[in-house]
């Protein structure tokens, strides 16, 4: 199976967006796209297809859980990674539970941010 290499940034900070796709293009993967929303993500992955998804959880009009169901119930191979400051447990558990592959706690580390890439995408 080929890597993934095309990466759709879910985030409602502009600031987040640009972090994650700084890290993201410099480590060889390339960002498709990118939505301030749960509701913009959904409809992105529908269009662009990503190989994968960083999604955080508390946004605007749809949370990052009910867009992972969403993507999830789309397509069940979506390969998404958790980037949310919500470090609590039960948050991260539902989001797995949803779909997620992985999840990233924010501020994260640049390393850590290519490993969950690259262990989502083989």
């Amino acid at each position: 199976m080929s890597l993934a290499k095309t990466v759709l940034i879910t985030d409602d900070t502009a600031f987040m967006r640009m972090t994650l796709r700084n890290v993201i293009q410099k480590n060889g993967f390339t960002v498709v796209g990118e939505a301030a929303d749960g509701e913009e993500a959904v409809n992105k992955y529908k269009e662009l297809r990503p190989d994968l998804v960083t999604m955080d959880i508390t946004m605007p009009k749809m949370d990052g859980i009910t867009a992972i169901k969403e993507i999830v119930k789309f397509d069940p191979n979506a390969r998404i990674i958790v980037c949310s400051a919500m470090g609590q447990k039960p948050m991260v558990i539902e989001a797995l539970n949803a779909g997620a592959r992985d999840f990233l706690v924010k501020p994260f580390d640049a390393q850590r941010v290519v490993e969950a890439l690259h262990k989502a995408s083989s």
